[in-house]
């Protein structure tokens, strides 16, 4: 009876090692509980450990030996197929390359309302010299200081901003996001529906940033609703509305996705990872290292803000941030022209 016990419980752990590790083969990737689990991916790992660990000790209990045993093989597989997707998709590069004439180095960083002064994050823009900049949960007001800041230091920007429930007085910043981008990349102006909201995403801004001129990048500064258990279908949605802003064409986005590589499984269209659009970090190192919360180490907790660039470009670099203060972390990185 015992024997068949084990054999049970180690054929649904097997199954549930699986799921946990490879949701999207089960299409389970954007369901309760699998979401939330699979974005933690360095801390899976290290429970998968704490298994293995249990399992070996199992193993000086004779009756117990082949039941551990079984686990022990289970365990190890699921912490070496964890492990392995993460160092695939990059473990930690610190470095960008130097910036060439047509490099465009662009930044996101939800700051949490004024939890980083906006002097600081003004220093981080001049430190990374960036072109373009997505501040999720950054109020008009903030941008606007940070703006003269940097016209001060040599550096200027244009201010663009989208805020939902305007008119509601003091509301939470993370009813706001705001863009800077550089006068070198043209003038740019917020689309209509984004203002409006009659296309967004459903909770919190994103703000979407075409060229006045014609030319240059489409830009997407990004703000997805977080994964809670009451909000998925809403967070499902966000999800398909942000891949449907990278058709075909010259697009960039960036911005606090709330979702991991592995969430958009089905959402990316001939290579992409968000409709064309593909991840910067994961091709240039930085694919695993958690971006949220702040206040985990890199490798366990989940890296869900993101850059994305359509094929025209080519990412060569990036690099995250500290916090200094917010719960997310910063990421930066560095595209070229392709081709």
């Amino acid at each position: 009876m015992f024997r068949v016990l084990g054999i049970l419980l180690t054929v649904l752990f097997a199954m549930a090692t699986a799921v946990v590790v490879w949701p999207q083969f089960f299409r389970l990737e954007q369901t309760y509980p699998f979401a939330q689990l699979v974005a933690v991916r360095g801390a899976v790992a290290a429970a998968f450990g704490v298994v293995a660990v249990i399992s070996l000790l199992l193993l000086f209990a004779r009756p117990l030996r082949g039941f551990a045993a079984s686990i022990l093989i289970v365990a190890v597989i699921g912490a070496g197929a964890t492990a392995a997707i993460g160092a695939v998709r990059g473990l930690g590069v610190d470095a960008l390359p130097e910036k060439t004439d047509g490099s465009v180095r662009v930044l996101t960083w939800n700051t949490a309302g004024e939890a980083i002064p906006a002097d600081d994050i003004a220093a981080e823009i001049l430190a990374q010299d960036a072109d373009i900049v997505a501040l999720p949960e950054t109020a008009e007001s903030v941008g606007a200081r940070i703006a003269v800041m940097l016209r001060e230091q040599g550096h200027p920007m244009w201010v663009h901003h989208v805020q939902f429930n305007p008119d509601v007085d003091n509301g939470p910043q993370a009813w706001q996001t705001t863009i800077l981008i550089s006068p070198d990349l043209g003038d740019y102006s917020v689309i209509e529906s984004s203002v409006d909201g009659t296309s967004n995403t459903s909770s919190v801004p994103s703000a979407v940033v075409m060229p006045v001129d014609g030319d240059g990048p489409t830009v997407v500064a990004v703000h997805a609703v977080a994964p809670r258990p009451e909000a998925m279908q809403r967070w499902q949605s966000d999800l398909a509305w942000i891949a449907d802003q990278c058709p075909q064409g010259d697009f960039i986005l960036a911005g606090d996705f709330n979702a991991t590589i592995d969430h958009m499984a089905s959402l990316g269209v001939d290579g992409g990872d968000m409709g064309y659009c593909r991840d910067a970090a994961t091709r240039t190192g930085n694919g695993a290292v958690a971006t949220w919360p702040a206040s985990y180490p890199e490798l366990l907790g989940a890296p869900i803000d993101h850059i994305m660039a359509s094929p025209t470009w080519e990412p060569t670099g990036s690099v995250v941030l500290d916090a200094d203060g917010s719960d997310h972390r910063g990421l930066v990185v560095q595209l070229e022209p392709a081709g």
